[in-house]
């Protein structure tokens, strides 16, 4: 276990050196070379305590003895020498065993200034070597703080994760153990510790205990680390012998590009293998199954190549892998799938890897003999990992592994015992078991879980369903070729972003020119009756291309459906694509990376309730009706503004006179799910309305003073110019929030202007318009200093007339709520019109 003395001895560590060297790779890599320069002199005293002669220092290297280094007849100037001496030469130190000859390998001192050397080695000689484990546990928190991914695509893989593989694959004493991406040594210590544990004697409480002397020796020399990065191999070799490999067998080899190891087989291996792939891409030998200049292919591909005819293997991969649709990776999935190798396959959280990287990463687990005897493929969701998915990875109470790992133990002793496996309605939430046959039927073999979730059964369903390509004469997306620069050609081009509210908004549509527009009309040929659907970024939006629409092409981003127009009407499909089942249907075939998106193919396969025309024509008339009324009383809900007719008598105040204060939020960490409190942010008040939905959360504890109070008045004070100066006013919320960055928090003085009434004249035109006056524009945004907002005058009438006024107010937002009530109304009736055509 870390202990706090030896994190803070670390941490002192990093800060003497922080002045010389800035990089925290950089200070990593000099700490542990004189963590193992210390431990060598450690070493050889412990020898000599015992009765035995000096064994690394000795002969011409006995000068460089860490005991001479800090002797204090030695000058601060001759320090420097000697010590840069030493580790320049000590690889060659032909006294030491192999494995610290490698260590220090190309190593130097890359600072010469003898004060700060001196002070290093101080805090270095802290340290003291032993067995108990604390500095290996030690060194991986130093790990931790390199932060940045390297220059290969390697970062580290969170404990749990590595842990989490582990016991999942369950590697055994007599397994010849590979990690071909070893990084730090995380999976192979871990598969160490695993079989310690699972070789323990009952009753005893020192891991493999139950092992002879000669299996521990064996096993031991059984793991075997391949890492193309010298700076990473130094790291593992430190991190393997302070967790008790008194040999490791880590080398420096280029796994993809290297034939020495080829023919060497593993009965396991445990991987994260670098995301990145170098610009050109890899260029590998010639021996592999797939041809590919992907790293992450080519990794897989090695992996299924190297295993024995029992091997077993977990994989950590970035999601492209299991879905995207270039000839490689298709055929890299056929192989996993037809060649007997993979039998689940699970889906971690998007911020697993932070800070380090952001990219959605799937764990392949393969078992030879498992997936021979299996006609499945077992698919886990894992949403939450016991830590929230911001930068800080902060721990938090929703855990999904404990459940993954009960159900993915469960489907494999089913498999070996031959007895069917059964998913619970609980597991069924995180978990679902596919045919192979189902997975292989399609040409691209996609191993995302949540295209192969089945629809809900409809027991009272009046109308066969039909796959979207049985109804639709066609369905193209637009312009995969980047536009060129945008012109003023008079010809448009329509993204996801101009698809709002169920209808084609040209605001801030993209111009291109004629060539342009020619070129992708032919392929789209975008006509009236045409359902746009998006595809890419806010999958979902759609809307009916009408006849008085000016004519346009798209981007990529959005699809066209033209349906068979003698039995799907336009209007009807339009409806039922925002139903509940497509929309969730839609959420669960996006995939992607940085961006979630759909494939034409699974779009197509995507079913709806078909009645015949004239019923889709029935159904749309009364629909259309409701939405006319909702649309009516969104006009009375957009444009409202309550007016004030100022009297030229009122008194003129500063904003700042009238308010205790006025202030910035907060800077709290935020998380998507529930935390200890809600924060504001800018959406918050998106709708000139504070909506408890739009916050989000946080765990920090903060000041009280950071706390809305009723009457509070939030403005966006950073913003595009368009949303800027809108605000929202906090009331009968009912629970406490934080003010959070990006909002001004106006804190009214009560005894001089009511809320209420200063709300209404931060709402008008003319407050917001004078308001953006004094916006500061950048690039993509604008904002407002509080400085200047405090000097903005407002009218101030005596208290009795602003409690008129608000009154007045009061009674028109009745009005207004009234026509909230009746767009909710109005919805709840297209949905129970629509649930009522699926059958509910």
């Amino acid at each position: 276990m870390l202990t706090q003395e030896i994190k803070q001895k670390i941490d002192s560590a990093r800060d003497i050196l922080v002045g010389k060297i800035p990089t925290p790779t950089g200070q990593v890599e000099q700490i542990t070379l004189a963590l193992v320069y210390k431990f060598m002199n450690d070493i050889d005293e412990q020898n000599v305590q015992l009765g035995a002669p000096y064994k690394f220092f000795t002969g011409d290297y006995q000068k460089y003895a860490w005991r001479h280094l800090l002797d204090k007849s030695l000058s601060a100037y001759e320090r420097v020498t000697l010590y840069g001496e030493g580790l320049e030469k000590m690889h060659l130190n032909p006294n030491l065993p192999q494995f610290f000859r490698n260590v220090f390998k190309s190593a130097f001192l890359p600072f010469r200034d003898p004060d700060v050397l001196t002070i290093f080695l101080k805090q270095i000689d802290e340290f003291r070597y032993g067995h108990n484990g604390e500095l290996g546990d030690a060194f991986e928190y130093l790990l931790q703080v390199m932060g940045t991914q390297g220059d290969a695509g390697q970062f580290l893989t969170p404990r749990h994760i590595i842990n989490f593989i582990v016991n999942i694959v369950d590697p055994q004493k007599t397994d010849k153990i590979l990690d071909p991406a070893v990084g730090t040594s995380g999976f192979l210590i871990s598969a160490y510790q695993h079989i310690l544990r699972q070789n323990t004697k009952e009753g005893s409480n020192k891991p493999g205990s139950a092992l002879t002397p000669d299996e521990r020796k064996r096993f031991a020399n059984s793991f075997v680390g391949y890492d193309i990065s010298h700076d990473m191999v130094r790291l593992s070799l430190v991190n393997m012998y302070l967790h008790d490999f008194p040999d490791p067998k880590i080398h420096e080899y280029d796994t993809l590009g290297n034939l020495d190891k080829w023919d060497d087989d593993f009965d396991c291996i445990l991987t994260n293998p670098p995301f990145m792939t170098p610009k050109g891409g890899v260029k590998p030998h010639k021996r592999f199954s797939i041809q590919a200049k992907r790293s992450e292919v080519l990794f897989v591909d090695y992996i299924m190549e190297h295993l024995t005819p029992n091997g077993k293997a977990g994989i950590i991969v970035p999601e492209g892998i299991i879905f995207q649709s270039a000839n490689a990776y298709k055929a890299l999935r056929k192989m996993m799938v037809d060649q007997n190798y993979l039998y689940a396959v699970v889906s971690l959280p998007a911020g697993v890897f932070n800070p380090y990287s952001g990219v959605k990463t799937c764990i392949l687990f393969m078992n030879k003999v498992l997936a021979k005897k299996n006609k499945y493929i077992l698919f886990v969701k894992v949403e939450n990992d016991g830590f929230d998915l911001g930068a800080q990875r902060r721990p938090i109470d929703k855990n999904d592994l404990p459940a993954a790992t009960e159900i993915l133990k469960r489907y494999k002793i089913s498999i070996q015992t031959g007895k069917p496996f059964e998913l619970c309605d609980e597991d069924k939430k995180t978990a679902s078991l596919v045919p192979i046959e189902k997975i292989s039927k399609s040409a691209d073999y996609n191993l995302s879980g949540d295209r192969y979730k089945e629809t809900i059964t409809l027991v009272n369903q009046k109308w066969p369903l039909m796959e979207l390509s049985e109804v639709c004469e066609t369905i193209v997306d637009g312009s995969h070729n980047p536009p060129r620069e945008a012109s003023n050609g008079g010809f448009y081009m329509l993204s996801s972003q101009n698809i709002i509210n169920n209808q084609i908004n040209f605001k801030n549509a993209r111009e291109i020119d004629k060539v342009d527009f020619e070129r992708e009309d032919k392929r789209t040929s975008v006509q009236a009756g045409d359902v746009l659907l998006t595809i890419v970024g806010t999958v979902g939006r759609s809307a009916v291309v009408q006849n008085y629409v000016e004519r346009f092409v798209l981007q990529r981003s959005v699809a066209v459906l033209k349906p068979l127009k003698n039995i799907l009407n336009s209007s009807y499909l339009n409806f039922v694509l925002q139903s509940h089942f497509v929309q969730q249907n839609l959420t669960d075939s996006a995939v992607g990376v940085a961006q979630k998106g759909i494939y034409l193919n699974q779009l197509s396969l995507i079913k709806i309730p078909f009645p015949p025309i004239e019923v889709q024509r029935e159904i749309v008339s009364q629909l259309d009706s409701y939405q006319k009324i909702i649309d009516g009383a969104k006009q009375v809900v957009d444009n409202y503004r309550p007016e004030i007719k100022i009297d030229p008598s009122w008194e003129v105040v500063e904003l700042g006179k009238v308010c205790i204060d006025i202030c910035n939020g907060a800077n709290v960490n935020q998380i998507d799910q529930p935390g200890k409190y809600r924060v504001s942010r800018i959406q918050s008040i998106s709708n000139w309305v504070f909506d408890l939905d739009k916050t989000k959360w946080t765990n920090d504890e903060p000041k009280e003073s950071n706390f809305l109070k009723e009457g509070d008045i939030l403005l966006s004070h950073i913003n595009s110019i368009e949303h800027l100066a809108k605000s929202a006013i906090y009331k009968n919320i009912g629970e406490p929030v934080i003010h959070g960055i990006n909002l001004l928090r106006l804190m009214p003085n009560k005894e001089l202007v009511s809320p209420d009434f200063l709300y209404a004249i931060m709402i008008s035109e003319k407050f917001i318009s004078h308001a953006r006056t004094f916006a500061q524009k950048a690039v993509n945004q604008a904002s407002i200093k509080s400085s200047d907002l405090k000097l903005m005058k407002i009218p101030l009438p005596p208290q009795d007339i602003q409690k008129e006024i608000v009154a007045r107010i009061e009674e028109e937002q009745q009005l207004v709520d009234a026509n909230k009530k009746l767009i909710e109304t109005y919805k709840k009736k297209i949905k129970e019109k629509i649930d009522e055509v699926w059958g509910i």
